[in-house]
């Protein structure tokens, strides 16, 4: 049973790794912004066909840290275009500015490719496959989950340690008065988005490794389980979304183990409406006062 089961454990790891990754940006653009990022999935789709293109013209160890580069450069071009306008505008004009950019992007994307499916290419050395056990798997599925703690326990230390750290933390707990202390709000929300989307493209590299298609909507479900993972570990809290993520990647990969692959998304929000309806702050998720 065990080893019917080791594969699909292993790639649950990995998968929930890769949801941690682009989780961590939806839960620190809500922690600062109470903004639910939309784009982020896509964003994360972008990252896919960047490496796609940039891989035709330069070696892979050249087209990492470039694709890394332009994705941090469309998070923070879409934080200043369409966000940042609105930093005084009612949340819901806001979400539904999210909404609109999560659909320009992928409508860019459908129009750049011609809606085709392209192939990811093959990474050196973590596409290769190893053989644990009785599972054979590609090395990508182990280094992500120890690649995503270690950025994790990084970006914490970042939070914990640091100026900008200290004035993310500011910000979250109070917007208005960090502002009256003079802490420079867009510096910190750009950072913020320049964090999100610099994980999401290491996130990309990682799940496309595994998931060589890339296609304008492929991001919707990875981005859609990613927040619900954010949503179930305690929306704000990133040690919560990695757990979160780890847990829905794991159960998911079980379940389909069962046999019941059929299941395995609607699982992942059955358990969304199971915490929003029991404990809707989430495994870690503080409770929040609204100030009248």
């Amino acid at each position: 049973m065990f080893d019917r089961i080791l594969p699909y454990l292993l790639s649950g790891i990995s998968v929930g790794g890769q949801y941690a990754l682009i989780a961590v940006g939806y839960t620190m653009v809500y922690g600062i912004l109470r903004l639910i990022n939309f784009a982020h999935g896509d964003i994360f789709t972008a990252a896919g066909f960047f490496m796609v293109y940039i891989a035709t013209a330069l070696p892979v160890q050249f087209a990492i840290p470039l694709v890394i580069a332009l994705t941090v450069a469309l998070g923070f071009t879409v934080e200043r275009i369409a966000y940042k306008p609105l930093r005084s505008a009612p949340r819901m004009s806001v979400m539904i500015s999210a909404i609109g950019v999560s659909y320009l992007l992928q409508n860019l994307m459908w129009y750049v490719t011609g809606g085709l499916a392209k192939q990811y290419p093959t990474i050196p050395w973590i596409s290769e496959s190893i053989t644990i056990g009785s599972a054979t798997t590609k090395v990508v599925t182990l280094i992500t989950p120890v690649l995503t703690i270690l950025l994790v326990i990084a970006l914490v230390t970042i939070i914990q340690k640091t100026k900008i750290g200290m004035a993310m933390r500011a910000v979250s707990k109070d917007f208005e008065t960090a502002q009256l202390m003079g802490i420079k709000i867009n510096s910190v929300i750009s950072t913020t988005f320049i964090i999100g989307s610099l994980l999401a493209a290491v996130g990309s590299v990682l799940y496309f490794s595994n998931y060589t298609s890339v296609t304008p909507t492929v991001g919707a479900m990875p981005g859609l389980k990613a927040f619900v993972a954010a949503v179930f570990g305690g929306i704000g809290s990133i040690p919560g979304a990695v757990i979160g993520a780890f847990i829905i990647g794991i159960c998911e990969n079980i379940i389909k183990a069962l046999g019941y692959t059929t299941f395995s998304d609607a699982f992942t929000f059955a358990l969304l409406i199971v915490i929003l309806l029991f404990k809707p702050t989430g495994l870690f998720g503080e409770k929040t006062s609204e100030k009248v």
